[in-house]
């Protein structure tokens, strides 16, 4: 009786620093998962500037196409523009 009087703060102290540890974890992945989100974000922002800059470097007759699913639709340069800054 003695001994299980014994083992039984252990456990306890085990299951606290082991739910501790978890939350920590989650914590951690949860920090990890946004850090990636705003790298996409940044490089989707990025490449529509981009885009956008080497689009009005063009003559404003340069026929441009938007990609709709597998199809293409003929749209000016301003269309096509206005997009991209939307983005």
């Amino acid at each position: 009786m003695e001994w299980t009087k014994m083992v039984a703060p252990v456990d306890l102290e085990l299951k606290k620093a082991f739910t501790e540890l978890q939350a920590k974890v989650i914590d951690t992945q949860q920090v990890r998962l946004a850090d990636i989100r705003i790298e996409q974000l940044d490089r989707t922002k990025k490449h529509a500037h981009l885009t956008g800059t080497e689009i009005m470097t063009l003559i404003e007759e340069t026929n441009m196409y938007e990609g709709v699913g597998r199809m293409f639709i003929l749209q000016s340069r301003e269309v096509i523009h206005n997009q991209l800054l939307e983005k």
